[in-house]
């Protein structure tokens, strides 16, 4: 059976509202305008400091706010799951691959207490053998190591990245791992010019894509 790991941001969860929130609260204190929800998805997806710093650039804030403005968003980021939704189908797809003897992990650029907050929000976490985050490595993705820890973590087996986006998609391309790109995401690139091993827009089709994998 498959080792089989997932984004979370864009993937399991639509968490682009609750982020918009915390980068609007911190925008306040600096008298800057707020993010729109379309801002909030294109700066995702890199991590908390690539998001702050994109953030700041969007409102001409300069580049020596970086650090303070960064440790302004992370407390606000631990606890914020109020906003943020489910993808439908998400829990039944899991469920079904475990079911299947296939065994599951979690790499995302989210922090650990976020990412671990969204999961114990939406019951997820008993689901995940093992969860990297973006500050559990000195590196995130794009670079591979997350994604390779992740798997070494979940013990042999043929291996498969879920993700979202194109930091998803070169991931795995650079882990050398085939790539499921969910299509209802934080994507901005059309999907042909991703690469991947095969698309979809319906948790319900997860299962089946896997088991013809």
């Amino acid at each position: 059976m498959a080792r089989i790991v997932f984004d979370l941001d864009g993937t399991l969860v639509d968490s682009a509202p609750d982020i918009r929130a915390v980068a609007n609260s911190v925008l306040a204190e600096e008298g800057g305008a707020p993010l729109s929800l379309a801002e909030t998805v294109a700066f995702i997806g890199e991590g908390t400091s690539v998001f702050v710093a994109r953030m700041r650039a969007a409102r001409d804030i300069p580049d020596t706010e970086q650090k303070r403005l960064h440790a302004a968003f992370l407390p606000r980021y631990q606890g914020a799951v109020e906003l943020t939704e489910m993808y439908d189908g998400v829990t039944d797809a899991l469920r079904a691959l475990i079911d299947a003897g296939h065994v599951l992990g979690l790499c995302t650029n989210k922090p650990e207490g976020p990412a671990d907050a969204v999961l114990r929000h939406f019951g997820l976490e008993d689901l995940f053998a093992t969860r990297i985050g973006g500050d559990s490595l000195a590196t995130r993705k794009p670079d591979p190591a997350p994604l390779h820890a992740a798997l070494d973590a979940l013990g042999d087996g043929p291996s498969l990245y879920v993700g979202d986006s194109e930091t998803d998609a070169e991931t795995a391309a650079r882990a050398d791992v085939p790539f499921l790109l969910f299509t209802r995401g934080y994507r901005k690139a059309a999907v042909e010019t991703l690469p991947h091993r095969a698309v979809f827009e319906d948790w319900a089709a997860l299962p089946g894509l896997v088991a013809a994998l």
